[in-house]
């Protein structure tokens, strides 16, 4: 249960709002979480990777869906002769777009001419 939720729960069990305000209130709190996740539905988590060998890669995957990646992902895909991958923190990356990080968020050019870009949109 959510921290606002018990707040509520313990207002009801001191005596300072009666269950129709609490139920109001929770309710509210529900339309927010609701509100939040509807946001970031339609949402796409992208990573490109151009290299100058010709290496690319496109990954696309829906924000709503990278709070079940969680642990499963450690770091990006190695990705032959591509420098700058192994400086990503993937973890921080779908912490900070799970709460709502969208733009570019990651862009790296190598001297070599490869690209990397962590993008939400």
């Amino acid at each position: 249960m959510n921290e606002e939720v018990m707040k509520v729960l313990k207002m009801v069990e001191e005596g300072k709002i009666d269950s129709q305000k609490a139920a109001e209130l929770i309710s509210l709190f529900n339309s927010k979480e609701q509100e939040k996740i509807n946001e970031t539905k339609e949402k796409m988590f992208k990573i490109i990777v151009k290299s100058s060998k010709g290496d690319n890669v496109n990954i696309n995957v829906p924000v709503k869906f990278i709070s079940t990646l969680g642990a499963a992902i450690k770091k990006l895909p190695k990705v032959e002769g591509v420098e700058g991958l192994e400086e990503i923190d993937i973890q921080a990356i779908l912490k900070a777009v799970s709460e709502g990080l969208e733009g570019k968020i990651v862009d790296i050019k190598s001297e070599n001419g490869d690209i990397v870009e962590v993008v939400v949109e």
